[in-house]
């Protein structure tokens, strides 16, 4: 019940968001069990790769259609205006797991909570995102085969009771994806969560997208 209702809630919210010339976030937690057992879960969202996005329009239909399977929930992803952040430097944006985990983890130390670990299943998790991210130039929990971020994390291998996902399009470096997810009262929270115990983190970039940076911050604590 708790994933129809809040799967409404976010499909209403991302058309509110605010790409512009900005980056975009998003935030995911989510505990429970796969076995159908009721989970909490929310999301937040702040206006603020691999290979080129595969997507074309139908004239004839005046719809766009994609080229390749996709089974994300319609209203479910948010992709930018032709040109958005094509004025941004993104020559010296690079990601050091190292430093993005010595800054989310001296955020928690301020806020009294624990350092969290370095996992390299959700390490692989966020990597599986980001890569789909860019493929279809987008910003979404979901993933274009329809996975949500619970999903990723249980095929990653890494067996939770807690997981939570935030990601960000379009930010030029770790510091401002998470200066953008402190801002933010949903991502806030999964940053802060004092039940988790490993993160795994990701960057993928392609300058032949509109969004050119696709990252993901996947949370969780095992079982």
């Amino acid at each position: 019940m708790y994933r129809v209702v809040l799967f409404v809630f976010f499909a209403m919210m991302l058309p509110g968001c605010s790409i512009g010339s900005k980056p975009l976030s998003l935030g995911f937690t989510d505990s429970g069990s796969s076995s159908g057992s009721a989970g909490r879960m929310s999301f937040g969202a702040l206006g603020d790769g691999d290979s080129a996005p595969r997507s074309a329009s139908s004239a004839s239909a005046g719809k766009r259609t994609a080229s390749l399977p996709d089974g994300a929930p319609r209203n479910s992803f948010e992709k930018a205006s032709p040109g958005a952040l094509s004025g941004r430097d993104y020559s010296a944006t690079r990601l050091d797991t190292e430093e993005a985990r010595s800054l989310i983890n001296a955020y928690r130390k301020q806020n009294g909570l624990k350092p969290l670990r370095l996992s390299m299943e959700l390490t692989n998790a966020a990597k599986t995102h980001s890569r789909d991210l860019a493929r279809w130039d987008r910003i979404s929990h979901y993933g274009s085969d329809g996975s949500n971020p619970w999903d990723r994390v249980k095929r990653s291998g890494y067996s939770a009771r807690l997981a939570a996902e935030n990601v960000g399009t379009g930010q030029a470096s770790i510091g401002e994806v998470i200066k953008g997810w402190k801002a933010s009262p949903g991502h806030n929270k999964n940053l802060l969560m004092a039940d988790v115990e490993h993160m795994g983190i990701a960057l993928v970039q392609d300058p032949r997208t509109e969004f050119k940076t696709f990252w993901t911050l996947v949370l969780g604590s095992p079982q």
